[in-house]
């Protein structure tokens, strides 16, 4: 349930970014994973594209950065780094 709760806030920061830039959908997702986030890559991916299921995110490339850096101020959260999404006239473009 916890990952759940964590892709939920992503899934709403992403809806967030989306809107802001009028998006037809999310083309891409990059994520970097804390050293201590607690969640493997392969895990999180799943619970991703389960989230994604019906939303703007639905079939979007996921990029996973798993970071190492037990030192990092950032080693226990999830990060959005990027996402790229369509426009409403089709073009893709950045949206960070």
């Amino acid at each position: 349930m916890h990952e759940m709760s964590l892709i939920s806030g992503l899934f709403r920061k992403i809806g967030e970014l989306a809107s802001e830039h009028q998006a037809k959908r999310v083309v891409k997702v990059q994520v970097k994973l804390g050293a201590f986030s607690h969640i493997s890559a392969d895990h999180f991916r799943e619970h991703f594209e389960q989230g994604a299921r019906g939303t703007i995110c639905e079939a979007s490339q996921l990029l996973i950065d798993e970071s190492k850096d037990t030192k990092d101020p950032h080693a226990q959260d999830i990060l959005l780094q990027s996402i790229e999404i369509e426009s409403q006239d089709g073009e893709t473009v950045a949206a960070s």
